[in-house]
Order: structure tokens, then sequence, then C-alpha cells
């Protein structure tokens, strides 16, 4: 119970920040966490220590947490550097996959599709996450992987509030589609082009998510 409770508290603190309504540097209160999702302090405790791991907060001794919200300028550089990260695995996966882990990515990705149908961005993003968890696998290199992981889990709210920009989870699905077609043929190159495109926000995408993060504040 706790623990669902702690993700439930992690979550919502992680969209506040995402969306700006906690900002960079205010305190985050034991206490008025827990009055605010009604549960006791001890998810509150789990789930800080979760937002400290993902880079959206830091503890200072003795005065408390505090959160750490990137700019935009740094959120952006962070997204460069995960689209090349995703580049290098999807690129790999496409010399390396195995029949069966590709079988799995196009479970996944149909999995995907049934989320879309059924408008969950949550789901979604879930199941978006499994995707590229596959790839990840499929890449072979153990390191890369990880590095990609603990990049992706600092990017994490950003990447889920994107996917409520109306159209985004399609547009996002059909890129999954090439992603799978290039890994499928072993074109090594067209994987790592449409894998970084597939993460990379620049021009219209990037407003797209500047308006959204504006209508949530």
């Amino acid at each position: 119970m706790s623990s669902r409770a702690a993700t439930r508290v992690f979550q919502g603190v992680e969209e506040q920040i995402a969306t700006g309504q906690l900002k960079d540097g205010e305190k985050l209160d034991e206490a008025s966490l827990a009055k605010r999702f009604q549960v006791s302090r001890t998810p509150v405790r789990e789930a800080l220590l979760q937002l400290v791991g993902s880079g959206l907060a830091t503890q200072i001794p003795k005065r408390g947490c505090f959160v750490k919200s990137p700019s935009f300028r740094e959120m952006i550089e962070m997204f460069e550097v995960m689209s090349e990260l995703e580049g290098m695995c999807a690129r790999l996966a496409a010399r390396r996959i195995s029949d069966e882990q590709l079988i799995t990515l196009e479970r996944l990705n149909k999995e995907c599709e049934n989320a879309i149908e059924a408008d969950d961005s949550d789901l979604y993003y879930r199941k978006n996450v499994e995707f590229h968890e596959c790839i990840y696998s499929a890449c072979g290199n153990g390191f890369l992987a990880e590095e990609t992981r603990s990049l992706r889990r600092r990017l994490q709210s950003f990447r889920r509030l994107q996917l409520r920009v109306r159209g985004r989870m399609s547009q996002s699905l059909g890129e999954h589609s090439e992603i799978i077609e290039a890994i499928r043929s072993s074109d090594a190159d067209q994987a790592d082009r449409v894998s970084r495109q597939h993460v990379m926000i620049q021009g219209e995408r990037f407003n797209d998510l500047l308006a959204h993060i504006e209508q949530a504040l």
C-alpha cells in the first residue's frame, strides 16, 4: 500500500514540477504533501527519495528537500543528448536484435496502439517505456543501455506531459513503426536517424510542448 501511495505522490509532484506549479528552489514539505495527497508521511518520504533520484529534487542536510527543476535550455540540451543515446541504441539493435526481441517490439507497439484507442496517455507512456526498453536490451551494450535509462528517468515527466499534446500519441506510434521497420531491415543508419528524430524536441514539436505547459500553468 505504501509503495502505491508513494508512486501516486511521486507522479503528482513530478507533474507539478513539469508544469511549473512547483517552482525551482521551492521546499517540498512532508506535512503539506501528506495533507495534499491524503497519505501518511512514510510514502511522502519514499516519493521524495524518488524525486531526488530522478534529479527533480535535492536534499539539503538539516534544511529539507527542494525542487530542482531544469530550465528550458537545460531541458533542450538533455533532449539533444537523449536523442543521440536513443539513436545509438537503435543502431546497435538493428545489427543485434533477436527474432524473439523483434516479436516483443512489435507486440509492444500494438499495445501502444491499444492505449491510443483507449485515449489513455498514461497507459501509452508506460507501454512506450517498455517499447524503448526492448530496444535498449536488444542493443547488446549494457553500459549504453543504463546511461540511456538514467537520462530517460530525468526526462520522464516532460516526456509524459508531451504525450498529452493533441495528436502526439498517434504521431509517436507512426514513428515507432518506422523504427521497427528499420530494425527489422537491419538498416542501422535509418534506425539511428528515425530514433533520434523520434526523441528530439525542435521546431513545431517543441512549440507544442511549450504551449501545453503554458496552458497547464
